[in-house]
């Protein structure tokens, strides 16, 4: 459904929008840049500042235009690591770790999506714990308490990571892509600009935007599910359901930008009032096997499947937050199959028709990616919010359910 006052909202008036972080969100909320430099400056006497990033996006969506400067003419000196891939591991943490220990950085700035944010987290812990490693952190071998500060600039609109307190990094050796969450990893600020996502590719469009639809189709169906978490789920949903088609037939449309980064955050927003369970648990494994898996893209082949196993569980609130998608839905368990397939469908519409077996998955893998969920450390704590037992029956179902499409 269209809001008729959406397109009055100014998108370039910008406004903060307040978590625990403070967000500034809007076209051209990346100049927002100079008044936390100077703040970081001024006001937290920082010096140094390390900047982690991917290899060269930050330059190509605008935001080093405007971060390099910053710095330079409030005099912080900086380090920039910019090996950030796909699907971060602890290893890219220890060098930016090491880079930071050595450079005697007091802050850390993430340009770039959910990957360099998210491995921003781990250094700014790690600088604080300079003899602990990316692994101790991620497999829970010690409990961190602080954090350097951490300034997130946002460059999809999909992981929410720059409002949450949420982080991801892969142990490639062992095939672990563990969760943590700390109230002191929030970013002190996040810059939200629609104005730095109009070159992403179709592709990436449609993984991060499925990014921030599974975090409410978890969010307001776990054990801790509130009507706040509902609530953004539904507008999330909607936002989604309104502007995604439209950014995909025509990139450059900052409205539709601006909306699906407002999906987005408040998706974050959501899940980090809510909390995740099965569909984010389970792509962990998947993309901890196949490292070049876009994470986006594991969620939409596991989606369909996801709702169909929570759906008699959660019937009455996954038919009002899937009304734009399902509009027929009347919230009874018995249609759990009904809906799954609509919002396959709908998957497939929007150009994700890839299942499990597409990637190079087959029913010989199910064993193990179940073995993996329920053994991954902080997964568990995923698993235990589920709106259903989350035992290894229902894992393996999810799986082979999500190997080909639910409609053949």
């Amino acid at each position: 459904m269209y809001m008729l006052w959406e397109s009055k909202i100014p998108t370039n008036q910008i406004f903060e929008l307040r978590c625990r972080t403070i967000d500034y969100f809007g076209v051209g909320a990346i100049n927002k840049f100079y008044d936390i430099a100077r703040e970081l400056k001024e006001n937290r006497s920082i010096e140094r500042v390390i900047l982690v990033t991917g290899r060269s996006s930050y330059k190509k969506c605008g935001a080093w235009d405007v971060v390099k400067p910053a710095l330079e003419e409030t005099g912080i000196e900086y380090i920039l690591y910019d090996r950030v891939g796909p699907n971060p591991t602890v290893d890219m943490i220890d060098e930016a770790k090491e880079m930071g220990v050595e450079f005697g950085a007091q802050a850390v700035i993430g340009i770039g999506g959910g990957s360099p944010i998210d491995t921003a987290k781990g250094v700014a812990i790690l600088l604080d714990y300079p003899d602990k490693t990316g692994r101790d952190l991620y497999e829970f071998k010690f409990i961190p308490t602080k954090a350097k500060p951490i300034i997130a600039i946002n460059t999809t609109h999909g992981t929410g990571t720059e409002v949450d307190r949420f982080a991801v990094a892969s142990i490639l050796e062992k095939e672990y892509k563990p969760a943590i969450a700390y109230d002191f990893i929030y970013p002190l600020y996040a810059i939200d600009d629609p104005a730095l996502m109009t070159k992403l590719p179709a592709n990436q469009t449609r993984y991060v935007t499925i990014d921030a639809l599974n975090h409410v189709n978890e969010a307001a169906t776990t054990k801790v599910a509130s009507p706040y978490s509902i609530l953004l789920a539904q507008e999330t949903v909607r936002l989604i359901s309104r502007y995604l088609p439209e950014a995909l037939a025509h990139p450059e449309n900052l409205q539709a930008r601006y909306y699906l980064l407002y999906a987005s955050a408040i998706a974050g927003i959501s899940f980090d009032n809510g909390l995740l369970h099965f569909t984010h648990a389970l792509e962990h494994p998947l993309s901890a096997v196949k490292p070049d898996l876009a994470h986006g893209l594991g969620l939409a082949m596991l989606l369909p499947a996801v709702v169909k196993h929570i759906y008699p569980a959660t019937a009455e609130i996954l038919a009002e937050v899937y009304r734009p998608l399902v509009p027929e839905a009347k919230g009874y368990p018995g249609e759990a199959e009904f809906v799954a397939k609509r919002i396959e469908q709908w998957l497939f519409s929007i150009g994700i028709k890839e299942k499990l077996t597409d990637v190079g998955f087959g029913e010989d893998d199910i064993e193990k990616l179940t073995k993996l969920a329920m053994e991954t450390p902080g997964l568990d704590g995923l698993l235990a919010m589920a709106p259903i037992e989350a035992n290894e029956d229902t894992i393996r179902a999810i799986y082979k359910d999500s190997l080909y499409p639910l409609s053949e």
